[in-house]
């Protein structure tokens, strides 16, 4: 399959089965993340997975809204930066979700992203906060977002080329 084709298929599920992912899918999904790049080579992200069904549902109430779908997935994948080794954080962890999501729809594994940094609980509290609580992580750890998992329940339509406003290109 092209990149192409696989970014055409890419859709955010959050309808998933109860069947477990094979663990050999869930390391390519991991070595897509572990192969994104980063600013200077740095690699300030750690991905942690989580498959125990009473920290994801703890998971997918760390934001007031949008993280529904963690405590039905059957893995997800937290991804945390250490600050301390790069100030582009943001930016790394955000490709290596995306490294991962693509390689998720390549494998046919349904995939949302779900974005922590600048949310907050339903309590008010940061969503970040309330994600280093649960996995008992130190202050250094930021989190951009949480990749949930799962086989798929709900196949939705992929995208075409067609969909594209190509208004959006300027040339000079």
């Amino acid at each position: 399959m092209e990149l192409m084709d696989i970014m055409l298929r890419r859709r955010s599920i959050r309808e998933y089965t109860d069947e477990k992912i094979p663990d050999e899918k869930i390391d390519k999904i991991l070595n897509a993340g572990l192969l994104a790049p980063t600013s200077r080579n740095r690699k300030p992200c750690e991905f942690i997975v989580v498959q125990d069904k009473q920290i994801l549902e703890k998971l997918a109430y760390a934001k007031k809204s949008g993280s529904s779908m963690i405590k039905n997935c059957n893995t997800a994948i937290v991804v945390v930066a250490d600050k301390n080794k790069a100030d582009t954080w943001i930016e790394d962890s955000s490709i290596a979700l995306t490294y991962m999501d693509l390689m998720a729809a390549s494998l046919d594994i349904g995939s949302c992203w779900c974005q922590i940094h600048l949310r907050y609980s339903a309590e008010n509290r940061e969503s970040e906060e309330v994600v280093r609580e649960i996995l008992s992580l130190d202050d250094d750890y930021r989190i951009v977002g949480i990749l949930s998992l799962g086989n798929i329940a709900k196949r939705l339509e992929s995208h075409n080329l067609d969909e594209i406003d190509k208004n959006k290109i300027k040339k000079y």
